[in-house]
């Protein structure tokens, strides 16, 4: 199994370098072809959103859109692909960042009953609340 660091999956995503574009997409074939798993880590998923959204100003709708696809690649492997796919549910419409998502759905598979926080937008949300 390779991990996949967020520099790679933008390549892919955004070909914003010919070079290193080239380069992912030949990895990411290679792997499918060869069957080898691709292990996408949650701080590399988070950070993956953050530079769509920041350096390349892609929406949130488009965010999501592009990141399901990624969740249904047969030759990528996530941690919990569960609480990802919940959390850009509830990025797609919430007021918060993917990461605080990503943080609750974590700490409720730890146990925890909430996220406490002094984020007033993720106040409104399920899961969260003020310390």
């Amino acid at each position: 199994m390779i991990a996949l660091d967020t520099n790679v999956i933008v390549r892919f995503l955004v070909e914003d370098d010919r070079r290193q574009a080239s380069r992912a997409r030949s990895l990411i074939r290679n792997a499918t072809t060869s069957k080898t798993p691709l292990y996408v880590s949650d701080i590399v998923f988070c950070e993956v959103v953050w530079v769509l959204d920041s350096a390349y100003g892609f929406g949130r709708d488009e965010i999501v859109s592009t990141l399901r696809r990624l969740l249904q690649a047969r030759n990528l492997k996530f941690r919990s692909a569960s609480q990802i796919a919940e959390a850009l549910e509830a990025y797609s419409s919430g007021p918060g960042d993917f990461a605080d998502y990503l943080i609750r759905e974590q700490a409720c598979e730890a146990g925890c009953d909430v996220v406490a926080t002094f984020d007033g937008a993720l106040l409104s949300q399920p899961g969260f609340r003020r310390p």
